[in-house]
């Protein structure tokens, strides 16, 4: 992607840890590098140079050692994050390597050799090739081989999760052209992205998989080659990771200061209220607070008061993507554009946010939301040259409006909107009878509301007061995680709750997001199931762009159209981390500008964890 693949872990545990180790975001377009160069840099120089010696937000003297503990929601069944199958443990990416590795420094314009020592890139883009450092090793000891790289593609490719075929889809061949140097070609040099992608290619040990079927799940840990590997798993209840002492790129620049914790612990939790009195009673260590509830009213406990549990805000640069309420339009009722329309009026994100957000968080009103990538305004001449062959195709909106969600006074009062929403949804065949919204055929408008998070009821309630205003029925269903993930790789819901991660270059993982191809695929992102051709055709346009300023133009173009589509209603985002620790932990004074860095560079303080462990601690009254 625009950014790194992601490999799949565990509801809140996945959050976390995107955000404690970085977002990776690229950029383009790539300056071809005709030879062997420690790093890949998609548009000017790399900060880093070939001689440097360690990222300037680590301390590259941090002490190693402790055990952090921290929460994961739900449950797992699988310690193989690189398949569609089952749940994966949260952390259960940690032991794996990839050829290349971003940093929180550069926004993920560069990456630079991890597995890879050195990468050369054709100069019309038709290829890239990865020269394999020769004391990488995995785990049991076994050197990281070119074959070891052909049969990782090889094999994500046919037996992995279907992103996997996404991301690869313009890779011809993959093939061994030195003792350790691996070269991708590509359909053509159109994309612009693809030697990143593939220098994010999980490398793994082909001989480990000799007499495993790869695409089962699996509790037995794996053989990595990264900083750390599982040492205890206790099915659906928790999983411990130990950093290896002996890891072969302890000592690469790039790893100097980081990965600090000697172990990793994840316990689960089915309940986050359970979840965060059990953080205020010390069970485990760091939380990255997405309550605002919590945030505001939660933390008044004597822990925080004397010192021992630390609150800190930590501003970031992250793109915030969309979080939404998301339609599945493959469901007869939302099928209308108008519909959609008229059910986004009645959401009163205003009251939503002076009374349940504590005053906290923005407006999403873009899918790339926090960047320049954001479509503001009307459409520039550059846009207008991408949409206007999609003219009666698009919405009109798209050419005379800029976007705006509907709005409210807070008070709690929506009949203006209620007015206008009926009034959309009559003209969409549904009319208001005995209370009821029913069309010709007499059929009542009602749908299902599916969550994973119980917490997250206090924000849909409000919202479905309102939907029952409009005479539409509307129920919450809270499941399991387990059943969660299998129902929404399935796309069998009416209506979740989602956010759409992005970067600052968006690419090849925007396919599995929008376009017609995926919309019927197990697994895919593509969970509104739209099936535009506009969309499609702006999907690889963008993927296309063969600079910068195209880029933009065409992610913005992209934007407006979705948008306009009124796919999901759009919730809220924020520039701000907001974590809580018990105060056993240091930090570099410098933070990386994208991404907390949590599990990448701090640290467990000697000092001040014993003092944390001398003194009583003290939660309640």
């Amino acid at each position: 992607m625009t950014g790194r693949i992601r490999w799949l872990g565990t509801g809140m545990a996945a959050a976390v840890m995107m955000a404690v180790v970085g977002l990776p975001l690229l950029a383009s377009p790539l300056a071809a590098q005709t030879q062997g160069s420690h790093a890949l840099s998609l548009h000017g120089k790399p900060k880093y140079g070939p001689d440097f010696q360690h990222l300037d937000y680590v301390n590259p003297d941090a002490p190693k050692g402790g055990e952090v503990k921290m929460m994961a929601f739900g449950s797992f069944d699988n310690l193989n994050p690189f398949i569609l199958r089952g749940q994966a443990a949260a952390g259960s990416s940690l032991p794996f390597e990839t050829l290349t590795t971003s940093n929180g420094d550069e926004a993920g314009i560069t990456e630079y050799g991890l597995l890879a020592e050195s990468i050369e890139v054709a100069p019309d883009r038709t290829w890239v090739a990865f020269t394999l450092r020769p004391q990488a090793r995995f785990h049991d000891g076994q050197p990281v081989t070119a074959d070891d790289v052909i049969w990782s593609f090889d094999t994500l490719k046919e037996k992995g999760h279907p992103l996997y075929r996404t991301y690869y889809a313009d890779v011809v061949k993959a093939e061994k052209t030195g003792e350790r140097t691996v070269k991708f070609s590509f359909r053509d040099g159109n994309n612009p992205e693809l030697p990143v992608i593939m220098g994010q290619l999980p490398v793994l040990p082909k001989h480990a998989f000799a007499n495993r079927d790869f695409a089962t799940t699996t509790l037995e840990p794996l053989i990595g080659s990264g900083p750390y590997k599982v040492v205890d798993v206790q099915p659906g209840r928790a999983i411990i990771l130990e950093r290896v002492k002996d890891w072969w790129a302890k000592d690469l620049p790039i790893n100097r200061g980081r990965y600090n914790f000697d172990r990793i612990r994840f316990d689960y939790y089915r309940d986050l209220d359970v979840a965060f009195e059990a953080f205020k009673a010390g069970a485990f260590d760091f939380r990255l607070e997405n309550s605002s509830k919590n945030w505001v009213t939660g933390y008044n406990v004597p822990a925080v008061q004397n010192g021992q549990i630390i609150k800190e805000e930590i501003k970031h640069e992250d793109p915030q993507g969309m979080q939404a309420f998301v339609f599945n339009i493959r469901r007869p009722i939302f099928q209308d554009r108008r519909v959609r329309e008229a059910l986004n009026y009645l959401f009163d994100y205003e009251w939503t946010r002076a009374n349940l957000s504590y005053g906290l968080y923005q407006r999403t009103k873009s899918y790339f939301a926090n960047t320049e990538l954001a479509a503001t305004g009307l459409p520039s001449p550059a846009e207008l040259k991408l949409l206007e062959p999609f003219r009666g195709q698009i919405p009109d909106e798209v050419f005379t409006k800029p976007f705006e969600p509907p709005k409210t006074d807070a008070s709690g009062n929506i009949r203006g909107n209620l007015r206008t929403a009926l009034g959309l949804l009559k003209e969409a065949g549904w009319d208001l009878k005995n209370g009821k919204l029913t069309n010709a055929q007499g059929q009542t408008f009602r749908f299902e509301i599916l969550l994973v998070q119980a917490d997250m009821e206090r924000i849909v309630q409000p919202f479905v007061r309102n939907l029952e205003r409009a005479g539409i029925e509307a129920q919450i269903r809270v499941i399991d995680s387990a059943q969660y993930q299998n129902r929404t790789d399935n796309f069998d819901y009416d209506m979740i709750i989602e956010r759409f991660p992005q970067s600052l270059s968006p690419g090849n993982e925007q396919r599995d997001y929008w376009e017609s191809s995926r919309a019927d695929q197990p697994g895919s992102r593509n969970s509104i199931g739209i099936k535009n051709p506009a969309v499609d055709k702006l999907v690889e346009t963008l993927i296309a762009a063969p600079d910068r300023e195209a880029l933009i133009t065409a992610t913005r173009a992209l934007d407006r159209v979705l948008l306009w589509n009124w796919y999901v209603i759009p919730h809220w985002y924020d520039n701000v981390y907001r974590v809580a620790y018990w105060n056993r932990f240091s930090h570099p004074a410098v933070a990386p500008k994208y991404g907390l860095g949590f599990s990448d560079s701090w640290w467990v303080d000697a000092d001040k964890n014993a003092k944390l462990a001398n003194s009583p601690r003290r939660t309640g009254p």
